[in-house]
């Protein structure tokens, strides 16, 4: 009876190590394949940002840092949401035609409440183009192509 006690202790430890461990290693591959295309220059901002900046890939605060030199819009996007879904789709296929000045942020819409408060946005697949303060230049809802948003960027 102690062996077999004993036994299923260090299964529990060792598959909880190997749960603890497991995240660790999927957040860091979501992490590679979060950023879908990067064409980055040489020449930096204030030691931290790189002058020329293009992608489409998931929002983080200080990525509103590539608007000093480029063109920043937020993406808000559910993951619940087919018109955002075909976007998704298209601005992943169409990377090469994104223009080398434009990072596209993808928002969760479910979860970023205070970004859809600070910009009054109350429909998932609103775009917000946004300066480097964070101030917003222009927004709008809709649009299923690279090509539609870039009708839209200021």
């Amino acid at each position: 009876m102690m062996k077999w006690l004993l036994g299923v202790i260090l299964l529990a430890v060792l598959g909880g190590a190997y749960v603890y461990m497991r995240p660790a290693e999927d957040t860091m591959m979501d992490k590679n394949q979060e950023t879908v295309s990067d064409n980055m220059g040489d020449d930096m901002v204030d030691g931290d940002v790189d002058m020329m900046h293009s992608g489409y890939e998931a929002y983080a605060p200080e990525k509103l840092a590539y608007a000093k030199t480029g063109k920043v819009v937020l993406f808000f996007r559910a993951s619940w949401c087919p018109t955002c879904h075909a976007l998704d789709a298209d601005l992943k296929e169409s990377l090469k035609d994104l223009p080398k000045d434009l990072t596209i942020l993808d928002v969760n819409y479910d979860t970023e409440t205070a970004l859809k408060q600070k910009y009054g946005v109350t429909s998932q697949h609103t775009l917000v183009q946004v300066d480097a303060a964070g101030n917003q230049i222009t927004k709008w809802s809709g649009g299923l192509t690279l090509e539609t948003v870039l009708a839209q960027v200021k």
